[in-house]
């Protein structure tokens, strides 16, 4: 007769250590809340107002929603490791500048002049870091303060005035394949590549470990440290593509072009999943949250609601993400701790 075991206690023999035989059980993603969401939301805007789900409204949709979601996964990094950026609209706006103007004002090829956008977004990254990492300062306060003075390099390199991104820029991002722009599928591309290092890989585990439990990744010799770098680094490169393509998109750029980003950007991250507590997330989820808040900020808007109503919108949103998100931990704790007092 086999010897059974209670439930939480190891066997010892060889025998005994067998996995058992079957098929694991089922588990949601983590993003499958928010898919259900953007899902019922496309059936109720083609119901209520078929305008919004016509070929013209998804097309002038679309692309802002892929800028929002890059941008918005950036952040996803930096909420996962604990942290907060500020800095995104700044940043957005340093990048759309530069992209635009840079060439023409310095005589310089658009594509070394994307190249350099991107590094100079990286320097903004890592200094955000350093504030963070050595000198100890909170998150909000380092990047709030970066972001200022990233408004004020921009105005002071900008003068005020609209700056006219180069045709090669504008024609690449907006030339059509399948029907969507560049933009969209390089967006897609950029969004599958971050989620299956964070998801398959052995440093993306790491990566998320170091975040929802920095004194266990410690432990194990991750360098926790490097990985809240990384991920403003990696964050700020994110918003400097959404800056570029934004320029691109927008073929005009003023000082102004990312401050509207900073609440999206959030609110998206939120909506999509990833809690500010850091650890869990998921970057699937954070870019269906930036298809799903475009799609409803049209609805609305069609609906004839006035502008104002996207910023309650996109604060409704947040609360209601974050209560969610606080009853769901609640339920997680409560089961753990069932768990450990029934294995006690």
């Amino acid at each position: 007769m086999a010897t059974e075991f209670p439930e939480g206690v190891l066997a010892t023999s060889p025998s005994q250590q067998r996995p058992a035989i079957g098929k694991a059980p089922f588990k949601m993603p983590a993003y499958f809340p928010i898919l259900v969401s953007t899902i019922a939301l496309v059936i109720i805007s083609a119901l209520i107002s078929p305008r919004t789900m016509s070929p013209i409204s998804l097309s002038a949709m679309l692309p802002f929603a892929a800028i929002l979601a890059v941008a918005a996964v950036g952040q996803t990094l930096v909420v996962q490791q604990r942290g907060i950026d500020l800095s995104v609209g700044g940043t957005i706006s340093l990048a759309a500048v530069l992209v635009a103007a840079g060439p023409v004002k310095h005589q310089i090829p658009t594509l070394l002049m994307v190249v350099i956008v991107l590094l100079v977004c990286a320097v903004v990254g890592w200094v955000n870091s350093l504030l963070v990492t050595r000198l100890m300062i909170t998150p909000l306060v380092a990047t709030l303060a970066i972001n200022a003075v990233l408004v004020g390099v921009v105005l002071l390199y900008t003068g005020g005035s609209t700056a006219a991104t180069p045709d090669g820029l504008s024609n690449f991002v907006s030339f059509k394949i399948l029907g969507a722009p560049t933009l969209l599928w390089l967006s897609i591309l950029l969004v599958i590549i971050l989620a299956v290092v964070a998801s398959k890989t052995v440093f993306g585990r790491q990566f998320v470990l170091s975040g929802a439990n920095p004194a266990t990744a410690i432990t194990n010799g991750i360098k926790v440290e490097r990985n809240v770098v990384l991920a403003y680094v990696l964050a700020a490169v994110c918003y400097g593509v959404a800056g570029i393509f934004l320029a691109g998109y927008l073929q005009n750029v003023t000082a102004s072009a990312g401050n509207s980003y900073l609440m999206s950007v959030i609110a998206v991250v939120i909506v999509g999943g990833t809690p500010l507590t850091g650890g869990r997330g998921t970057i699937i989820g954070t870019a269906i949250a930036a298809l799903f808040m475009s799609q409803l900020i049209q609805l609305v808007l069609t609906l004839g609601a006035p502008t104002a109503t996207q910023m309650l919108i996109q604060a409704i949103a947040i609360s209601v993400a974050a209560i969610l998100g606080a009853v769901r931990g609640g339920k997680n704790k409560r089961k753990k701790s069932a768990k450990s007092k029934a294995a006690a």
